[in-house]
């Protein structure tokens, strides 16, 4: 596939584009430094500014989706889906956030008292970004939400998926950004959770 991605070169963005360069896809891997993006088969590095909607349509039309790895306290989800539909895309994939994920009916991760502050910021925009694509009839979106513990580490490709409950075991709620990757891009292969988020943990 030829797949715009939003956001190459940070944690997340640097494995996606890793790992959909090993399956063979055609990437045009956008980044504001873009020379920090990895010299990889099938990359294309590209500049690009994701507060300003009418340019950054014009890097994505002609793909055949758009993936989203960009911070959310650094984008405005608004100008992002604006974005994508003037690119005249429907299919678009975001790399979305622990913080909205339940750890009990009603209860979310971000709401616990020993939530770091730190994160607060960032989950809250999260949160906000899923709320509106809940409300988006016209793309077929998908938010892939990681564990509570996002780190690097080994691409296993052994790894357990979800909805909107987080996923622990007796080590804790975590998944790496390299498996991460693997579950990000199956989807976008072979989607199965359309206008749904899911979550990937071990």
């Amino acid at each position: 596939m030829k797949i715009a991605l939003i956001g190459a070169s940070g944690n997340a963005g640097s494995q996606i584009l890793a790992e959909l360069s090993r399956r063979g896809h055609q990437i045009t891997a956008i980044a504001r430094h873009p020379e920090k993006i990895a010299a990889l088969p099938g990359v294309t590095p590209v500049k690009g500014d994701v507060y300003d909607a009418k340019a950054l349509a014009a890097l994505l039309r002609g793909h055949d989706a758009v993936a989203s790895a960009v911070h959310f306290t650094a984008s405005d989800p608004q100008l992002l889906l604006d974005a994508v539909r003037a690119a005249g895309i429907k299919r678009y994939m975001v790399v979305g956030g622990a913080g909205s994920l339940e750890v009990a009916p009603g209860k979310k991760l971000i709401d616990q008292p020993d939530f770091p502050e730190a994160y607060k910021a960032e989950a809250a925009g999260g949160s906000t970004f899923l709320d509106m694509l809940r409300a988006t009839t016209d793309l077929d979106w998908t938010f892939l939400s990681p564990s509570a513990m996002f780190v690097h580490g080994e691409r296993t490709g052994v790894f357990r998926l979800g909805e909107d409950q987080l996923l622990s075991n007796a080590q804790g709620s975590s998944i790496t950004f390299e498996d991460y990757a693997i579950a990000f891009v199956d989807e976008l292969e072979h989607p199965k959770h359309i206008r749904r988020r899911f979550t990937v943990g071990y």
